[in-house]
């Protein structure tokens, strides 16, 4: 176990190399000057320059990449050229509740599609897997901000019974949850019912069927146990899909996350708060894909880890 934990960390270091080079090159090349908008409107070609001096921007880029990757290393991720706070600090209170809205969503995600797969997988070629398929279909195509922006028309403008926006009570992650949860609820359950599917057609379920055993367990005792490896290899991907669109979903209800705030940090030219932002949630997925793998040996005995 040790050594394979060993192994897969070494393996995502390159990949983590990757990701501090290519967001470092996206901030620093697309147009717009922090330092101007710092200075101000009112500010002369001097003052500029001071604070892009200040700021460490008239160093090469070589240089300056060299010491983000430096100080990322001790911990240390500078100061937000918007507030004037330590980076870390900032994405402290946002990365809480960015991790909550992903791991509820996920949550929804994975007991409903996994659910609504299996009920597929059983009443296969019926209405109700016809209707899943359609469901799963509209889940995948429709953008999160408009099918955000219909559940806050419908539960907060009609019906009024969901907030729209903010985190002052628990009832405000239902509607974010389950906006952000969609698509991948429809995957997760597509995924199961292949796998439902399949399964249920081997020689050891015909033979549990064989023995007199009831179908429903059937169903659960040999089917979805075995049918289940998919569905967490899936789950687990998804959950850095779910940090990753949080950016559209955090904007559209206002949830006070590192989705929102790493759009205002790009408006703003904030480099060292994206920067940080997009590498920490990197690591956190290349995290999330390494606990997977350590499930599966629990999920299944046959698959070794070491």
């Amino acid at each position: 176990m040790l050594r394979f934990l060993i192994h897969r960390l070494l393996q995502a270091l390159p990949v983590l190399f990757g990701v501090s080079v290519g967001v470092f090159l996206m901030v620093h090349l697309i147009p717009g000057d922090p330092a101007e908008l710092i200075a101000g409107q009112m500010a002369t070609h001097e003052d500029v320059e001071n604070v892009r001096r200040s700021l460490g921007l008239d160093q090469p880029l070589i240089q300056q990449y060299l010491a983000f990757v430096g100080n990322a290393l001790t911990g240390d991720f500078g100061i937000s050229f918007r507030t004037r706070r330590p980076v870390l600090e900032e994405i402290g209170l946002r990365y809480g509740n960015t991790l909550l809205l992903g791991g509820v969503a996920l949550l929804i995600a994975a007991v409903v599609g996994s659910l609504a797969g299996i009920v597929s997988a059983v009443k296969r070629f019926s209405w109700i897997d016809n209707l899943s398929l359609v469901l799963s279909i509209l889940a995948v195509s429709m953008p999160a901000f408009s099918l955000g922006l219909l559940l806050i028309l419908v539960f907060s403008v009609w019906y009024n019974v969901l907030p729209m926006s903010g985190f002052d009570s628990w009832s405000a992650i239902i509607l974010p949850a389950v906006t952000l949860s969609a698509a991948s609820m429809a995957v997760i359950s597509r995924v199961m019912r292949t796998s439902l599917v399949e399964v249920m057609e081997n020689q050891y379920v015909r033979t549990a069927r064989a023995k007199g055993l009831r179908e429903t367990l059937v169903v659960w005792r040999h089917g979805v146990r075995n049918a289940i490896i998919p569905v967490v290899t899936v789950a687990g991907l998804q959950l850095g899909y779910l940090l990753g669109s949080a950016v559209v979903t955090e904007t559209v209800f206002a949830w006070p996350g590192l989705g929102r705030l790493l759009v205002q940090s790009i408006l703003a030219r904030d480099f060292p708060v994206v920067q940080a932002a997009v590498l920490i949630v990197a690591v956190t997925f290349v995290l999330v894909n390494i606990l997977t793998d350590l499930l599966y040996g629990l999920l299944d005995p046959r698959i070794s880890v070491q």
